[in-house]
């Protein structure tokens, strides 16, 4: 049995996602904070950054946290911005591109376990 936990902000180191350009990921809660089901992530688009097509094999959950940023989704694009929310079923090709002088962040909670991610020729 897991233990209840809080982890502070300050304790979430974020790295570079190597398939993107601009583009960092904190683990906020995952399986090394004793999380056995579920895995919540912050990304955050820097101004100009580009997340090029790609699949992943398990569904996400995202809610927007801050700033506007196109995503796409199959064949369309949509602008979101704070508060709003997506969900990405397995295997739906999607992109990210922040298109504004600010930086965009959004929260992704997944499934535990591993997860491939493919990316997707034009």
């Amino acid at each position: 049995m897991s233990e209840p936990l809080v982890r502070r902000a300050s304790d979430v180191e974020y790295e570079t996602v190597s398939a993107a350009t601009g583009m960092s990921k904190g683990v906020l809660v995952g399986a090394e904070q004793g999380a056995p089901n579920l895995a919540i992530r912050r990304f955050v688009l820097d101004p100009g950054a580009t997340v090029p097509k790609h699949t992943n094999e398990i569904e996400h959950e995202q809610y927007v946290l801050e700033g506007e940023y196109v995503v796409g989704l199959d064949d369309e694009e949509f602008v979101v911005q704070a508060g709003d929310s997506l969900h990405i079923p397995a295997g739906t090709v999607h992109w990210y591109r922040n298109e504004r002088d600010e930086p965009g962040a959004f929260i992704c909670a997944v499934p535990a376990g591993d997860d491939s991610i493919e990316l997707v020729e034009d």
